[in-house]
């Protein structure tokens, strides 16, 4: 009881405590310090993309009654780099560098054809391209670091072109692109992801911090890469939350899947910002590979599709595709069209089923 009592004491003892509060803002400031040197080596710590303000025109209602509103993109969970065999899943699906180029042009390509079908005069004011983490495959296992095509470092450089590409032809169509971005877990150069220092420990950071100083002199173009794993941003008056997904939970519900983990992590998610102050209306997740388009959670598709990993485990099956949808200034979220990475292989034509005609 007596050595209960010391201790008590001892841990609520006023020096202790500050001998503890300044510790931990030794770590901090090292942390801190740690990451503005990256930034400085890089060459993003002037553009402060950690804070950088949303474009006017992702929040400023149209001075065109009939224009459409604002499109989002969703691209995540590209996993370039890695190596699908389709012999190894039923002949359902292949990946790897030279497919995953084609497939990233293709999205581009077929997401302008679709917002161009729903507004011929293309009276977008710009288009908001979150980028969702895992966009290298990475090195977290065993199984990955002997079948990837290429290493991380050459993957990165591979997939920085690429984005590159994709994302002038974005600015060119629409005239101006927004970027939120956050780390997934597949990029990551640690063993088990770190809760600190997750951004900063990311391959998936350090592909967009290249993107944004590639960009920094194009005015059109604006990157949002915060510190934190979670991206907050609003266009017009919906608030979106974009994180990776692998936060949300982990396995699944019996028939429910993946919906299981991931309405748990948005409810904890919603409660946990209320009380912060950081309130939003929809949550936008990767990870999953299922997309799925709900009012307040929207889960993108992957560029990948279906693998090894999926088919050992009786996932579903899905197509490649990403989540594409526009925000109207007065109604919130309207048109909701997924944005296929590839084009559909057409099944056999099949008749459609008659009746002979009776004499009377």
């Amino acid at each position: 009881m007596g050595r209960t009592v010391d201790e008590f004491k001892t841990k609520h003892d006023p020096q202790t405590i500050i001998t503890r509060l300044e510790g931990e803002l030794r770590e901090a400031q090292k942390e801190s310090a740690d990451a503005r040197t990256l930034k400085e080596t890089i060459g993003t710590l002037g553009q402060k993309l950690h804070e950088t303000v949303p474009p006017k025109w992702t929040v400023a209602a149209s001075d065109k009654p009939s224009a459409p509103g604002v499109p989002t993109l969703f691209l995540s969970d590209l996993h370039w780099g890695e190596v699908v065999h389709p012999g190894q899943i039923g002949g359902v699906n292949r990946y790897s560098l030279t497919i995953a180029r084609e497939r990233l042009r293709y999205t581009v390509e077929t997401a302008i054809a679709l917002l161009r079908i729903l507004d011929s005069e293309m009276r977008y004011p710009g288009i908001v391209v979150p980028l969702g983490g895992d966009m290298v495959s990475g090195d977290i296992h065993d199984e990955l670091k002997e079948t990837n095509e290429l290493p991380t470092m050459p993957t990165l450089v591979d997939l920085f072109e690429h984005l590159v590409s994709a994302i002038n032809v974005l600015a060119d169509t629409f005239g101006a692109v927004f970027l939120p971005c956050v780390t997934g877990n597949h990029g990551r150069n640690t063993r088990k992801i770190y809760a600190k220092n997750r951004q900063h420990t990311s391959f998936d950071w350090l592909l967009y911090q290249f993107l944004a100083r590639h960009f920094r002199e194009d005015k059109r173009i604006t990157f949002y890469v915060p510190d934190g794993p979670d991206a907050y941003f609003r266009v017009f008056s919906t608030r979106y939350l974009l994180t990776h997904g692998d936060m949300l939970g982990h396995g699944g519900d019996g028939l429910i899947g993946f919906l299981g983990p991931v309405i748990r992590g948005d409810h904890k998610k919603r409660a946990r910002n209320a009380q912060i102050g950081s309130d939003y209306d929809t949550l936008l997740a990767g990870h999953w590979h299922q997309y799925t388009h709900m009012t307040r959670v929207i889960v993108n598709g992957s560029l990948k599709g279906y693998d090894e990993y999926a088919f050992t485990e009786s996932f579903a099956f899905e197509v490649p595709q990403q989540a594409l949808w526009v925000t109207h200034d007065r109604n919130g979220p309207t048109y909701r069209m997924p944005v296929y990475c590839e084009p559909q292989k057409r099944g056999p034509k099949v008749e459609w089923v008659s009746a002979p005609r009776v004499a009377t």
